[in-house]
């Protein structure tokens, strides 16, 4: 057994590699080491409590502190704005975000006095108007650190938006959060991580800036004389000195990139991480910004109003939708199809198609998300990891101004109803697949929406449990008063719980109807084989059905030819043989055996053939072992005229 740890010879690094990288580390520690080496540690003490050391050292934190509030106060909205808002530019606006980490620090001062000196763009103004003079003071040296500072803090916050998926602040505006809401509510809690990395940066950064501020603020004891100034000074007359405040400066800032152990991007919380129940936090809700909501948009809609629907969906996705309050349409089709293109154009998040939304006969088509009142569930729920289950279940009533005392209230009782009140006091890393999905449902169903919106609910819940959430949703979409729509790919979930199946291919509507219509009389290829069906499309011959994939299937009911048809045949209605059969089947042809998987008590043979295309056959296994299948055994198919079910397209 190898030992834990032990690199293998495989894992050897090459020489080539390995000796410039080791000359590297030694090359960036060596100047370390001398500092260490040099510093005369009797004296240590004595250096370090100096009046114009203590001095320069309360200036520095009162410098560096005061650039990161600037760096905080600017960066994390321009850090976001980067992130998340497309705009002519962009690429320029980082540019200038950058620019200072590479500037040389002394030209950056110079810059600064060219556009805040007394003489620079701004600093005649400022001084005539406000009495404020920057250089040789010690705002100035505030300004200069800032200005070489803040570029860390956007960088590090810009990384841990852009790792943060969009859908939690799409889910939160969906359940009536205004934009600062969101960002105050989620958006800030899930990017902590890069907030503190790039602060810790910013303020190490800060402590030690030179160039500009000497340049730009001058070096004035008390006044703008941080560390790294009084550093220069004592070079000059007490060289041990000044190693000994180098050697304070280096273990600060070393202090500093320990504790943040890599992470520079603040990559956003891990989520799988266990913790133990903590009680809940409600976040506090952000004032709301000039423009928002009115109190009459926030005003709760009663449990027991009923809400319609009609829209008129453009673009990629094109059609027109009706449904009387109540109802549950499942939205079904192949990926690409335009199922979840549809849901976003309802919730007004996406551009690709624009959907005319009126909702009890309100016209909501120019409210921004927020006010829309359509409830949105994501396939994996998207619970805010930050918040318990009870604090995500009232989160949406909380943003529609519902009293935090009535919003937990109700919160608690959503979850009861759903079964999982007794996992209030939990954050979602400690819930199953199946809790976090009744959570994410109650938290849509307490918000009081007027549609209901679910992208695949139940694919990511084993067999079992998308049993029992299938029977909870089944139960409550009964008493919803609004419109609901499930995609799904899942018939079970389409037939159990959807009043009408509505089927998307290419962005069109090419059936709507009951689920048992549609089971019945599939017009798409895709619903027939997720329905089990093998299905062709192709044209109405005078005797059946001239597929595309070629080959002919004779029917015994054909459409009139020239028609644009789908040919179905039941698995189970496929005969199987291992020589060319005599007896009463129509459609007779040679394929060969290329996969039997089991289904149930009964194997699915898929049997392919140059003359005709791909199906499947479904037997027993007792049929399978007599004729000896296997892959790439030859065989004979036979389908019966009167088992061949053709619909117009």
């Amino acid at each position: 057994m190898k030992r834990a740890g032990r690199r293998t010879s495989g894992a050897r690094p090459p020489l080539l590699l390995a000796l410039p990288a080791l000359a590297a580390v030694a090359f960036l520690g060596l100047p370390l080491l001398g500092i260490l080496v040099r510093t005369e540690w009797s004296e240590l003490a004595a250096h370090l409590t100096a009046p114009g050391t203590v001095e320069a050292l309360r200036l520095s934190l009162l410098v560096s502190f005061w650039a990161l509030g600037l760096s905080l106060l600017l960066g994390v909205p321009l850090a976001w704005l980067l992130a998340r808002v497309p705009f002519r530019g962009k690429a320029f606006v980082r540019s200038l975000v950058l620019l200072p980490m590479v500037l040389p620090p002394t030209v950056g001062g110079v810059a600064l006095l060219l556009a805040f000196g007394r003489r620079g763009l701004l600093g005649p103004w400022l001084e005539s108007t406000f009495g404020i003079t920057l250089p040789f003071h010690t705002s100035g040296a505030v300004l200069a650190a800032t200005f070489v500072a803040m570029p860390f803090l956007v960088i590090s916050l810009e990384g841990a938006l852009g790792g943060l998926r969009p859908r939690y602040e799409e889910t939160a505006a969906s359940l009536g959060a205004s934009p600062v809401r969101v960002f105050f509510t989620v958006t800030l809690p899930m990017v902590a991580p890069g907030v503190v990395a790039g602060a810790a940066l910013t303020w190490a950064r800060a402590l030690g800036e030179f160039g500009a501020t000497i340049t730009f603020a001058g070096n004035l004891p008390g006044t703008t004389q941080t560390l790294p100034l009084q550093v220069y000074l004592l070079l000059q007359d007490a060289p041990e000195a000044a190693t000994s405040v180098s050697l304070l400066l280096l273990a600060i800032a070393m202090g500093v990139l320990i504790a943040l152990r890599g992470r520079w991007t603040g990559t956003p919380a891990d989520r799988t991480r266990r913790a133990a129940p903590e009680p809940d936090t409600d976040a506090s809700p952000a004032p709301a910004p000039a423009g928002g909501p009115t109190p009459e948009d926030l005003r709760p809609a009663p449990p027991d109003e009923r809400w319609s629907l009609h829209a008129e969906v453009t673009g990629y996705t094109r059609l027109t939708l009706d449904a009387g309050p109540g109802t549950t349409i499942a939205v079904v089709g192949p990926n690409g199809a335009g199922k979840t293109t549809l849901l976003r154009a309802l919730l007004g998040l996406t551009p690709r198609s624009h959907a005319d939304l009126a909702l009890g006969g309100t016209d909501v088509t120019a409210l921004p998300p927020h006010r829309r009142r359509v409830a949105w569930v994501p396939q994996d729920g998207a619970l805010f990891p930050h918040l318990t289950a009870l604090a995500n279940t009232a989160y949406g009533l909380r943003a529609q101004g519902v009293p935090r005392a009535e919003a937990r209230r109700e919160a608690q009782g959503w979850l009861d109803r759903l079964g999982v009140g007794h996992l209030a006091q939990r954050r979602p890393a400690q819930l199953s697949g199946g809790q976090a999905q009744r959570v994410a449902l109650a938290r849509a169903l307490a918000a009081r929406p007027r549609l209901l919106v679910l992208d695949e609910p139940l694919a990511a819940l084993d067999q079992t449990t998308r049993g029992q959430v299938r029977h909870t949703l089944r139960s409550h979409l009964a008493g919803f008063g609004g419109v609901c729509l499930i995609v799904t790919h899942d018939p079970v979930e389409a037939v159990s719980l959807a009043d009408r199946v509505l089927v998307l291919e290419d962005g069109r509507a090419v059936q709507d109807a009951e689920p048992a219509e549609v089971a019945r009389h599939p017009r798409s290829p895709w619903v027939a084989r997720m329905l089990g069906r093998n299905a062709w499309p192709g044209t109405a011959t005078p005797d059946g059905v001239a597929l595309d994939g070629g080959g002919t299937l004779v029917a015994a009911e054909p459409p009139p030819p020239g028609t644009p048809a789908l040919a179905i045949v039941a698995p189970e209605a496929v005969s199987l043989h291992r020589e060319k059969p005599a007896g009463s089947p129509r459609n007779v042809w040679p394929g060969t055996v290329r996969e039997i998987t089991a289904s149930g008590s009964r194997l699915r043979v898929l049997v392919t053939s140059d003359q005709a295309p791909d199906l499947v056959a479904e037997i027993t296994p007792a049929a399978a072992a007599e004729l000896g299948l296997a892959d790439g055994v030859p065989v004979w198919i036979g389908v019966k005229a009167t088992e061949t079910t053709v619909v117009t397209l």
